[in-house]
């Protein structure tokens, strides 16, 4: 069987393979990934390891794929993992998503490359640094009495900030990173947030995420939840323009993230290429489809 890596960290790797006493709280979502994609993957005579990303590079020979899977601390080691990724495909291994798409979909200005090709993206303030000054301003600038202050490179929710006219930040107070402040909409509390999952550019399935009672991050490490959702042919439109506006042929997969605006028009949140959770479960044909897509990568090699 040909072999193809799954690359995950050591937080997320079942505790067998992994180094620390204790998994993430959502590393359960790569036991249900895995789980989606072996039986598939060993029905197109592929052979799925789980490994670190850190591992030694001769772990790595005999691979003829990498996928990026759950390596869920690469944001705070981006050159690293980045370094790595380009070492992988220096030994003639794949790597899905490549090197290049992470490098654009890293830091989360990508968006303003999405804007310019036409999509419809959150409204968003680009700072070096955010204090409680920053936030202010944004809140005036913005028109409203809620913000977001999200991290440039992160993922999963982390090192993220909402503050309120009324609840600010202490004087004190710094993002101490490059940063993004967005105004906070009412719908990703209300409503939820869309996920579209796409394999070769190909929708595949539809998730609606929620937020636990008085939270408004939807990740299961908040309490978020999701459930399956039959996107209107509207927004199914509005979620394919954009993966249409992505400036790569070569991407295996890709989970875009919308919330509607105030004015009813979905907007781009993320454009997640790296290692997104793509809900199998949401997606019950999701490890044929990602097979299949790899078995042809293969092929056309």
């Amino acid at each position: 069987m040909t072999r193809i890596g799954f690359l995950a960290c050591a937080d997320t790797l079942p505790p067998e393979q992994g180094s620390v006493d204790e998994r993430r709280g959502d590393a359960f979502e790569h036991d249900l990934e895995i789980a989606a994609l072996r039986p598939a993957f060993a029905d197109a005579g592929l052979d799925l390891i789980e490994i670190d990303w850190r591992a030694p590079l001769g772990a790595f020979d005999g691979m003829a794929l990498v996928l990026l899977g759950t390596a869920w601390d690469y944001q705070d080691h981006p050159d690293e993992f980045l370094a790595r990724l380009d070492a992988l495909e220096r030994r003639g291994i794949a790597v899905c998503n490549p090197p290049e798409v992470v490098r654009w979909n890293a830091e989360k200005a990508y968006l303003n490359d999405l804007a310019a090709r036409g999509a419809t993206i959150v409204p968003t303030l680009w700072l070096d640094d955010a204090g409680r000054e920053d936030v202010v301003a944004a809140m005036d600038h913005f028109g409203t009495d809620r913000v977001v202050v999200k991290r440039l490179v992160g993922a999963g929710g982390f090192g993220q900030h909402s503050f309120t006219r009324e609840d600010l930040p202490d004087a004190g107070w710094h993002m101490g990173r490059a940063c993004m402040v967005q105004p906070f909409l009412p719908s990703v509390v209300d409503e939820g947030e869309y996920t579209f999952v796409f394999v070769d550019r190909e929708f595949s399935h539809g998730v609606l995420k929620r937020a636990a009672q008085g939270e408004y991050r939807i990740q299961s490490l908040y309490g978020g939840f999701e459930c399956g959702y039959s996107p209107s042919a509207q927004d199914l439109a509005t979620a394919t323009a954009v993966v249409a506006a992505l400036p790569f042929d070569s991407v295996l997969y890709c989970r875009i993230d919308m919330a509607r605006l105030p004015g009813g028009e979905l907007a781009v949140m993320e454009a997640e290429m790296i290692e997104p959770y793509l809900y199998p479960v949401q997606g019950p044909d999701l490890g044929d489809r990602v097979a299949k897509a790899v078995a042809a990568r293969l092929r056309a090699a």
